[in-house]
């Protein structure tokens, strides 16, 4: 049998063909355009050995490259735990049945998913020692930034996949006793997370690019230490550029492969059914004969 779905048919014979040749067009105008970007970095000398020859030196690694992904990856798995966090709190609130704390928490997740996050950390580093009466370093400015803003976003998506759950979810957990609570937090929570994790991953490695805005706060995380610091010594900004932008490749590529792998990892867990074991053998009155129990029959 034929298996169409709603949103997609199978193309014949002649979409086919047409698909095939738009590729092939695609394919050769996008080769085009890269040929085109390479000659003119040539015809500017961005391919000249000496703006290279720095990344073959440890120096290179060891003083620029390396401390600032360090601070990039500390600065992004301290906001992904607290975004995280700030997530499904504020989503929580959003959905409880107290206006006293849904108001104020949809309040708080619209206003921090207005606001710039450029705006947003510049204030932090700015603004808040004001507030205070001292300093805020350059280091928690972009990371309360990240998680206010990234949070935000997860808070809303977390709600949706709360709200995505079937009822009969939530109403048979009811039906046994089990307060709000433990229900958030065994049933709707979880599922919602598993049936929001492409949402999530794409939302973290945005949150990992946007590390990047903390060079309006002199933060030396990679995109500062990596291209602007670099660059001042070597006169390569092109090059260090490119190869910062394929650093950051990396790292998403690899934070991608992780949800992926968590994903099928519970989707595995998910469908195991669990196996009855030790079912008590109960004899029959009539003719010695015996059958077994099973569960929730009398």
């Amino acid at each position: 049998m034929m298996s169409n779905t709603v949103l997609y048919d199978h193309p014949g014979p002649r979409a086919r063909i047409r698909n095939a040749v738009l590729t092939v067009v695609f394919s050769i105008a996008l080769l085009a355009l890269l040929w085109w970007i390479y000659r003119k970095f040539d015809e500017a000398g961005q391919w000249a050995g000496a703006l290279w020859e720095p990344f073959a030196q440890s120096n290179t690694w060891m003083n620029f490259i390396l401390p600032g992904l360090g601070q990039t990856l500390l600065a992004a798995v301290t906001g992904m735990v607290l975004s995280l966090n700030f997530g499904i709190i504020f989503a929580v609130g959003r959905l409880s049945e107290h206006w006293w704390i849904r108001v104020p928490a949809g309040v708080v997740v619209e206003f921090f998913r207005a606001v710039p996050l450029l705006l947003m950390i510049f204030f932090i580093f700015f603004g808040v020692p004001f507030l205070i009466q001292g300093p805020v370093s350059a280091f928690w400015a972009v990371v309360v930034g990240l998680t206010l803003y990234n949070g935000s976003v997860l808070a809303e998506a977390f709600r949706a996949g709360i709200r995505a759950v079937p009822r009969g979810q939530s109403e048979a957990a009811y039906a046994i006793g089990m307060p709000k609570s433990l229900v958030m937090q065994h049933i709707l929570v979880p599922q919602a997370a598993r049936s929001m994790l492409p949402v999530i991953v794409s939302q973290l490695v945005v949150l990992l690019k946007d590390t990047a805005l903390g060079y309006i706060v002199a933060f030396p995380e990679l995109l500062q230490r990596g291209v602007n610091d670099l660059s001042a010594n070597y006169g390569n900004v092109v090059a260090a550029a490119m190869v910062i932008a394929v650093i950051y490749i990396i790292i998403n590529s690899l934070l991608t492969m992780l949800a992926n792998w968590l994903d099928r990892r519970s989707s595995r867990r998910g469908g195991r059914t669990p196996k009855v074991t030790g079912l008590p053998v109960v004899p029959q009155e009539s003719g010695g004969a015996v059958s077994v129990a099973t569960p929730g029959t009398n």
